[in-house]
């Protein structure tokens, strides 16, 4: 469904990204990780079409986000590290507009929209201005929105930013419910705890290379050995020393 094929970007003499082969199948939550500055929403802003590669494709569904930009964009949602919401709309009229975006019919964004708020835990909030919300619940509703259309891929940047305890443990269900039916997902985050949990595959980018990818179980294979923890997986690959 996710496919970067010799992913490029340059800035001058800079490498951010260094030819990056990538593949998420349908059904698979991929998890991308990485230091700050290592390349991981460069990577994404490429993949989403709002920056154009130095060279190499993006495949979104097999289309081609260069070519046929708006296709690829139809069957994907996305949720930015620092998503942006009007917020003099309630979280009712920003995803009734959303869907509106995407083609949906009044009635079919309305009853989309409704599901979602209530599944989000913002259903009391939902006839509210943006402005009043929490950050936790604009990331929730930044989340409904990339979801109202019920797109077949999803790309989350840092989405447990902000989250208290039990969101975060809502939307890594959320996040495996959508998987199971057969939503293919990239999931950029700091959170090692949570990307080994969820993931069921894992790729470490550093310095714009693509470092390590795999199973938790290829990857200890190749570092930190049998029973090593993600975090141990991590430190090995990067060389950075574990401490106490």
């Amino acid at each position: 469904m996710i496919r970067l094929v010799g992913l490029t970007k340059r800035w001058g003499d800079q490498v951010a990204v260094d030819r990056l082969d990538l593949d998420v199948a349908a059904g698979t939550i991929f998890g991308f990780l990485g230091r700050n500055g290592a390349g991981k929403t460069t990577t994404i802003k490429m993949t989403m079409g709002l920056l154009e590669p130095t060279a190499g494709r993006v495949l979104l569904g097999g289309h081609d986000v260069a070519r046929a930009p708006e296709a690829a964009k139809a069957i994907t949602g996305y949720v930015p590290d620092r998503p942006w919401l009007h917020e003099k709309l309630t979280g009712r009229e920003h995803l009734v507009f959303v869907g509106g975006l995407f083609g949906l019919d009044a009635r079919t964004a309305a009853a989309r929209s409704d599901a979602l708020l209530g599944d989000l835990a913002l259903a009391a909030q939902a006839d509210e201005l943006i402005e009043t919300y929490s950050h936790g619940m604009k990331q929730r509703l930044a989340l409904a929105g990339a979801l109202v259309h019920r797109p077949r891929i999803l790309i989350l940047d840092e989405p447990m930013v902000g989250l208290d305890p039990e969101g975060a443990r809502d939307l890594r269900r959320r996040l495996r419910a959508l998987a199971a039916d057969g939503v293919a997902i990239f999931l950029s985050t700091h959170s090692l705890p949570v990307a080994e949990e969820v993931a069921d595959r894992i790729g470490i980018i550093d310095r714009g290379r693509l470092v390590a990818a795999g199973t938790l179980a290829e990857l200890r294979a190749h570092a930190g050995g049998a029973g090593a923890s993600l975090e141990e997986i991590f430190l090995d690959v990067l060389g950075v020393g574990a401490t106490a």
